[in-house]
């Protein structure tokens, strides 16, 4: 028999828009407060992606499934306007 899916939210889902937006204010506050607070610049921005691009285009096999996935939605596409 195949697992039961369960559909409805929980925990943070759940939650109104407006008590996330509190709690996540209050993380920041409490970051900055810290001393740990930080706001990229455009040039450290680009250099975090550079580096998250790199490190995930060296695994071999994920990649290979981004490409699969790319391929049949291509396909599925294709099959929907009628081309073969």
């Amino acid at each position: 028999m195949a697992p039961k899916v369960v559909t409805s939210k929980r925990g943070f889902a759940a939650m109104v828009p407006e008590k996330l937006k509190e709690i996540a204010q209050r993380g920041g506050q409490k970051t900055w407060s810290l001393g740990k607070g930080h706001i990229f610049t455009p040039e450290e921005a680009r250099e975090a992606g550079k580096k998250g691009g790199y490190a995930i285009s060296r695994d071999r096999a994920h990649m290979a499934e981004i490409g699969r996935k790319g391929v049949d939605a291509r396909r599925r596409r294709a099959e929907a306007k009628g081309h073969h």
